[in-house]
């Protein structure tokens, strides 16, 4: 069960002077403060390396109170952020009098030191200086966080949102592979057991080698081969023929798990879910040709059909993976779901390949349930 709590801002609690108290509290215990509108690269990196899941994409659209220690980040609460499609948001989170809090974390390094309260009424200060008259805190899921919430703030249960209910519904999902298939492995593993509530009901390969193939086959997974042969078929009823035989399946959600092949404006348009995964740590901003790193340097941003060879052949000290929703530009939807992988010494192709795959599966499933909670 989770459950979403209100917060009256109009308690003095919240007011100027107790804004400045939880500012000078926390300096006395030897941190910094900031404020950051979502342009903070550095702080979106920190949440998906320290936290995971969808956090810094939250943070991205809307307001934060940083906390530093030196050059490290010790914690954060996000305010205010806009456009989020969370499904538990669309009862009081709707209302134009309350604002949204949250997400809210301390590193575990700096835990204990007193400083996650200060953060906590900072930023719901901060929310009535925005005007609102009540915070929403959504989607908490342990009793010991209500009881804080209530304790620190004086927040109540006001919507309880069975999480079970959130993934009753199962949808029909074809999954689209141009090579080996282990994310369309993983996904079909995980649908099965009930970790993803999709029914695979296609995949769509553009290659007839492609091992993806076998693995559907050995699933009992319908599998349609639509290959180009460039000297014969013009892109554009190449592109015609694949969207008809994708929409064959009616899938609800598209999973680009390994496509190389672009697709064209006439194909997006009639698939509107559409998630892919790429092998590389992307900026939230889509935009951006570089992106920050959780220890605060940049590195170029790793676009394109050959991200990995590239990132290996510059030296880079980070690659990733990033689930986002497909767009008419390569690699520039909408960022769902990322996550950074530091690389050591080890600069084996393969090695890194075997470790991305890992790290990809878990992107690919985060980014899945994410968009059934916006359904």
């Amino acid at each position: 069960m989770m459950h979403n709590l209100l917060v009256d801002l109009r308690d003095e609690r919240f007011g100027e002077a107790s804004l400045a108290r939880a500012l000078r509290d926390i300096e006395a215990a030897g941190f910094t403060h900031g404020d950051s509108d979502g342009d903070d690269g550095h702080l979106l990196a920190w949440l998906d390396d320290e936290f995971g899941g969808t956090w810094s994409t939250e943070a991205f659209v809307g307001r934060s109170v940083v906390v530093r220690k030196g050059d490290a980040i010790a914690g954060f609460a996000t305010y205010d952020p806009k456009g989020l499609r969370f499904s538990w948001l669309r009862g009081m989170g709707a209302r134009a009098d309350v604002g949204i809090f949250g997400p809210f974390g301390v590193s575990q390094t700096f835990r204990n030191l007193g400083i996650g309260t200060q953060i906590l009424i900072a930023a719901l200060a901060r929310l009535r200086r925005c005007g609102y008259a009540r915070a929403l805190i959504p989607a908490v899921g342990t009793q010991k966080l209500v009881e804080y919430y209530a304790a620190h703030a004086g927040a109540y249960v006001v919507e309880s949102i069975a999480k079970r209910s959130l993934s009753s519904q199962r949808y029909r999902a074809v999954v689209m592979a141009s090579g080996n298939g282990s994310n369309f492995q993983s996904v079909l593993e995980r649908s099965r057991d009930g970790r993803l509530p999709l029914d695979v009901v296609g995949l769509v390969c553009d290659s007839p080698q492609a091992y993806a193939l076998e693995r559907a086959r050995a699933a009992a997974v319908p599998a349609h081969v639509i290959a180009w042969d460039k000297t014969q078929e013009k892109r554009s009823a190449y592109d015609a023929r694949l969207r008809a035989e994708t929409a064959v399946d009616a899938p609800d959600l598209l999973l680009l798990l390994g496509w190389m092949h672009l697709l064209d404006d006439a194909f997006l348009s009639h698939f509107h879910h559409a998630i892919n995964v790429h092998p590389a740590f992307l900026p939230l901003e889509q935009t951006a040709d570089r992106v920050v790193l959780p220890d605060g340097s940049t590195q170029r941003a790793y676009r394109g059909a050959h991200a990995v060879r590239d990132a290996l052949a510059d030296g880079a000290a980070w690659i990733g993976a990033t689930a986002h929703r497909v767009a008419a530009t390569a690699d520039r939807g909408e960022v769902l779901l990322r996550k950074p992988l530091r690389l050591s010494d080890e600069r084996s192709a393969d090695r890194v390949y075997e470790m991305l795959h890992a790290l990809e599966q878990g992107v690919v499933a985060g980014a899945v349930m994410r968009w059934v909670y916006e359904q």
